[in-house]
């Protein structure tokens, strides 16, 4: 594993080569925390107790069947971590299990004449405050990407860039009915393996989908400089463009969601209310620094998008701010902490047929 520090503060440690290696790798950079992290989870005490259960035989199967390196990369995790295979696996279908993982966020998407934009509040458990990385991840003949990365998960739930241009930020969908299917971990991750923004947009929507995620994604190079709003739920996935501006916290909300029975939490009520109350009112055309004021807001009544509460009520606190300016050949990437700038790079967009060299 090799350290490359960035033009800010934080670290990123780039990792590589086959799936197993790669996870093995990311299990040995998680193991300093883990156990402490596991110990105090309350979501690890309620997705332990799926030890042994069918259902969650039917999950790896399936991963088995559609993501076969990613099943290798987290049985590689688990080696690394020194922890058992199963409950690693476990803990990466949290969101099918309980439901209501705590695993928040608020995005942000604006598309300009100039350029377009992806911004993300990632939001956790408090206790990993500080203790995240952003990784570098190189697979063997895959573009790669650079992820924030949660200790023990695979990597690509949070919010990342590729080196085919591929951006992503993920938010909690808390789907209450999941179904025998891919797990969105897994599908989230496999993301970063595509080639193209039409390629990701295929995989979310032909793949079985076991619960649900929100997708914003865009593409550096895209020729119609697209952005979407992807809700990838176990029964649908719904698409739409971005064509101004668009916000999106931890519920469904595009048409025809209501068919879907789902856990709609206070925060998430408060947070997508607010983004969509402040988001018309932000300058014309959109500044990276109005959509950056919009997530380090907090709210005068109501729960905050900026979540820094110890008693939040959602076990969440915001850990990191990703801002994306997405253009022709590549993306800027700049990360937020505490008000922030604590890294900030340029990734080349890479053809995709060379992206794993």
């Amino acid at each position: 594993m090799e350290a490359v520090v960035s033009t800010q503060e934080t670290k990123i440690v780039q990792v590589g080569g086959e799936p197993f290696e790669i996870g093995r790798q990311l299990g040995e950079l998680a193991r300093p925390v883990f156990a402490d992290y596991m110990e105090q989870s309350r979501a690890w005490r309620d997705v332990r107790r799926w030890r042994g259960n069918a259902f969650v035989q039917k999950l790896r199967d399936a991963a088995q069947a559609h993501c076969p390196a990613l099943l290798d990369e987290l049985d590689g995790m688990a080696a690394g971590l020194g922890w058992a295979a199963e409950d690693v696996f476990l803990w990466n279908c949290r969101g099918e299990l309980i439901h209501n993982a705590p695993d928040g966020c608020t995005t942000l998407a604006a598309v300009t004449e100039r350029t377009r934009f992806i911004a993300h509040n990632e939001d956790g458990d408090p206790f990993l405050r500080d203790r995240c990385l952003l990784v570098d991840v190189r697979p063997t003949s895959k573009p790669g990407f650079v992820t924030f990365y949660y200790p023990g998960s695979l990597p690509g739930h949070t919010f990342a860039v590729n080196r085919a241009g591929v951006v992503q930020a993920i938010n909690n969908l808390r789907i209450r009915e999941p179904a025998v299917g891919v797990p969105r971990m897994i599908l989230a991750r496999a993301v970063l393996d595509k080639g193209s923004l039409d390629d990701a947009l295929a995989l979310l929507h032909d793949a079985p989908r076991a619960s649900g995620f929100h997708h914003t994604l865009g593409c550096a190079g895209d020729v119609d400089q697209r952005l979407f709003s992807v809700e990838a739920s176990a029964r649908r996935c719904s698409v739409q463009p971005v064509t101004n501006l668009a916000g999106h916290a931890n519920h469904l909300i595009h048409p025809g969601c209501e068919a879907e029975a789902q856990i709609v939490t206070n925060s998430s009520r408060d947070r997508q209310r607010r983004v969509e109350a402040l988001l018309p009112a932000s300058s014309q055309p959109m500044q990276a620094a109005a959509l950056l004021d919009v997530l380090h807001d907090r709210a005068p009544s109501g729960l905050p998008i900026y979540r820094d509460d110890p008693l939040d009520p959602d076990d969440e606190n915001t850990l990191a701010t990703a801002l994306f300016e997405i253009g022709d050949g590549g993306v800027w990437m700049k990360v937020y902490q505490q008000g922030q700038c604590t890294f900030d790079t340029f990734i080349a967009r890479v053809a995709s047929d060379s992206a794993g060299a």
